[in-house]
């Protein structure tokens, strides 16, 4: 008996947010005496499967399909749920984004699983199988008690810093049988962006509000973000106006972030902004409102213009680090 989980690449690469997928699946394999088994899916070099042993799967099924690298989310449903009954899996590991939840939905529902969708803790096995995930846009949890024979977690990304150790696992062939309408839905193109550390896996993060007045003085926030080696965001309305791309968008309705530290300024901190924010481990506002909503949930906060602020902590920050 195997913990299944899915750990999602691109480029050959696999994303810190899947790395940290498969070390969650080892802590919950230790716990229950069983072993990880990663499923990776699409072309990739056996060299690079090994550094998931790194972080605890003992055993690596790949699917080396080509048609599984277009985001094809039926054909890779099936793909996981295979893997799972060849290994007699009971629990099933998923990354809380936007491929995972897809994913973990449909596997869930084939398999009549109990999911747990945004785990922020490994599950407690006290008392059952209970677990932790955030709700009310993460201002509050929920212990939830799984029980299902078979379980699905979708981890939230950035909730346990990753400890790389040693190990090799197993490499095995996966094989599936699909057909026409396994690959009825799928992505004919991604557009990339490259040069920046993805949103959801950036641990700094520099981002911008309707108090920046304009896209003429976001070079401050470029200067801050490339003196810290962060990534930019923006809020909602900014996005709409076409100051910064939609890529750049957090909140309720954009991307959900958790950074170790998340810089916002000139954002109001209206809800839907802090809905996608909040995980932040911790959180600077400059704002010239004193009054500002974000104060509030902020770890740190300066009242000041923007303007003036930003280059002096750019500065400061150019500063600390020649020395």
């Amino acid at each position: 008996m195997s913990v299944i989980v899915f750990a999602e690449h691109s480029d050959g690469v696999f994303k810190k947010k899947s790395l940290e997928a498969v070390q969650y699946a080892t802590g919950i394999a230790q716990a229950t005496g069983s072993t990880t088994t990663a499923v990776v899916l699409g072309p990739m070099p056996e060299a690079q499967l090994n550094e998931l042993g790194k972080y605890g799967a003992a055993k690596v099924l790949h699917l080396a399909d080509e048609r599984l690298d277009h985001f094809a989310i039926r054909a890779a449903a099936k793909a996981i749920i295979a893997a799972a009954n060849q290994e007699a899996a009971k629990v099933l590991v998923f990354t809380h984004d936007v491929t995972g939840r897809m994913i973990a939905a449909r596997v869930a529902a084939r398999l009549k699983a109990g999911l747990v969708a945004g785990a922020v803790a490994l599950p407690d096995l006290s008392q059952g199988f209970v677990v932790r995930k955030g709700v009310f846009a993460g201002k509050a949890f929920a212990d939830v008690k799984l029980n299902s024979e078979v379980k699905v977690i979708a981890l939230t990304p950035n909730t346990f810093p990753l400890k790389p150790g040693a190990g090799t696992p197993a490499i095995e062939s996966l094989s599936v049988t699909f057909d026409d309408k396994d690959f009825s839905v799928k992505a004919t193109a991604t557009n990339k962006v490259s040069g920046a550390v993805p949103l959801s896996e950036a641990e700094l993060v520099v981002s911008g509000g309707r108090g920046m007045k304009g896209p003429e003085n976001w070079g401050i926030l470029e200067d801050l973000a490339a003196a810290l080696g962060a990534s930019l965001a923006c809020s909602r309305p900014v996005a709409d106006s076409h100051w910064r791309p939609h890529h750049e968008h957090v909140g309720q309705t954009g991307g959900t972030i958790r950074p170790n530290l998340y810089i916002a300024v000139g954002i109001s901190g209206a809800i839907q902004h802090l809905a996608g924010v909040n995980g932040s481990k911790t959180i600077v506002v400059i704002n010239k409102d004193p009054e500002a909503p974000f104060f509030k949930a902020a770890d740190y906060g300066i009242v000041g213009d923007a303007m003036t602020v930003v280059p002096k902590l750019t500065e400061a920050v150019k500063k600390f680090k020649a020395s």
